[in-house]
């Protein structure tokens, strides 16, 4: 009997517009433009990953509308709402606090790795992560 697979595909991140999202997560947090298509006069999709990721992709989807505005930066009530893994997280984190990615916390230590919660420019909150190995 053959098995099938699954895996996560894309994340859903609402964002108020296109460019200045691809412009932080490329720029700042070093993620890759996996793609970047036209669907309409203001419609594109729009997917981000970490760089050299083969992992579950960002979907930025511009706000259509009041309701979906409503939700920038609040997509899940105050709580941390992305997990970003490293394999170095002393120089992500001064990489990112160089570029003025705004750290929340201190990095702390705790039983599953070292961790320290940031906001993107949207205002989600993120944990930037190094699990023990």
């Amino acid at each position: 009997m053959q098995q099938t697979a699954r895996h996560l595909g894309y994340v859903t991140l609402v964002v108020d517009d296109y460019d200045r999202a691809i412009a932080y997560f490329t720029g700042v947090l070093d993620f890759d433009l996996v793609e970047d298509t036209p669907l309409g006069p203001d419609k594109r999709w729009v997917l981000v990953a970490p760089a050299g990721s083969d992992g579950a992709r960002l979907l930025l989807a511009k706000a259509a509308n009041e309701a979906q505005a409503g939700r920038i930066g609040d997509q899940t009530g105050g709580r941390v709402a992305f997990f970003l893994h490293t394999t170095d997280f002393e120089r992500d984190f001064a990489l990112f606090t160089a570029r003025g990615v705004c750290f929340l916390e201190a990095p702390r230590q705790e039983s599953y790795g070292t961790v320290a919660v940031f906001e993107d420019i949207f205002g989600n909150r993120w944990d930037l992560l190094e699990l023990k190995r």
